[in-house]
């Protein structure tokens, strides 16, 4: 495995948690190169990484670049494969290899995605079923349901894919993040699928802001539509996305953020070719329902 797949593991003040997503990590039978990007924690959490696992790599960042912190690990990956992975998330035994079996299968795959099981009681992540029974069209050999769209602390990337598109937004920073590089990855042709045998385990962190998460999700929701389809499912989708939003002051914010970049945003629109939307549309119904795409917190 350590030819085949790193892993990259983001991190910002939560060092007790983050020791134990390692030493999980660092146990695995796969032995994969470990990357660890410390988007400058104030805790410790560098110093941490350098005493207790000194053999993993550690990048530490003089400012917080949330995603992008993963861009920076993977100039380095020498594999052709990477395992993105939170600092609340650990791939279970056995799955990083089974990920990059599928991808060495299937040179067309950009991407695949596992199934999250959430602790304590290993309970199937909400949005599960979203990606089990995803109605997005996908080629036969396609080996798992059609995805057009990723987890990113759930997903195993092609190296060459990532970097084709250039990797996460620096606009986006965090939250919800994935979707932009998803649609970049499926306009340029690459394919992401889903697989039940691939297992991740989820165990959340209670160290978040969650207004400001889901401010973050709103605001990047609404830039990745009007950056990437057609006028009218901007307007469809992005009143769907407000109107499962409480009516409250981290909403009006992260709208008022998102129309002050409405400048860069028509610089840089590129609409999706007409296969991803159609794609796109056909989840629209399944989204509208989710529970777990309810910006509700």
């Amino acid at each position: 495995m350590e030819d085949r797949a790193s892993v990259v593991v983001i991190t910002h003040n939560r060092r007790e948690q983050l020791r134990e997503t390692l030493k999980h990590l660092v146990a695995l039978p796969e032995r994969p190169p470990i990357f660890v990007v410390d988007n400058a924690s104030t805790d410790g959490t560098a110093d941490l990484v350098a005493r207790d696992f000194p053999e993993l790599r550690l990048i530490k960042l003089d400012q917080n670049l949330g995603a992008v912190g993963r861009n920076i690990a993977v100039r380095e990956v020498t594999t052709p494969y990477v395992a993105f992975c939170d600092d609340d998330t650990t791939w279970q035994p056995g799955s990083l290899a089974r990920a990059a079996d599928v991808l060495d299968a299937h040179p067309g795959l950009g991407s695949v995605t596992g199934r999250c099981l959430v602790e304590p009681d290993l309970r199937e992540d909400p949005i599960t079923p979203e990606l089990r029974f995803s109605p997005v069209p996908g080629p036969e050999w396609l080996p798992g349901p059609a995805l057009l769209g990723i987890m990113a602390g759930l997903t195993m990337v092609r190296v060459r894919a990532f970097r084709d598109v250039g990797g996460f937004s620096p606009r986006m920073w965090l939250g919800g993040e994935e979707e932009l590089l998803a649609l970049d990855l499926a306009a340029l042709g690459w394919r992401m699928c889903w697989r039940e045998d691939v297992v991740i385990h989820h165990a959340p962190s209670k160290l978040r802001d969650p207004r400001r998460r889901r401010g973050l999700g709103i605001r990047n929701t609404l830039w990745t539509l009007m950056l990437r389809r057609p006028w009218r499912s901007v307007l469809r989708r992005g009143a769907a996305v407000l109107a499962s939003a409480p009516r409250d002051r981290t909403t009006v914010a992260a709208v008022a953020e998102c129309l002050r970049g409405l400048p860069w945003v028509l610089r840089e629109r590129s609409v999706v070719p007409a296969e991803v939307e159609h794609g796109l549309r056909l989840l629209e119904e399944p989204q509208r329902k989710s529970a777990a795409r309810r910006y509700t917190g």
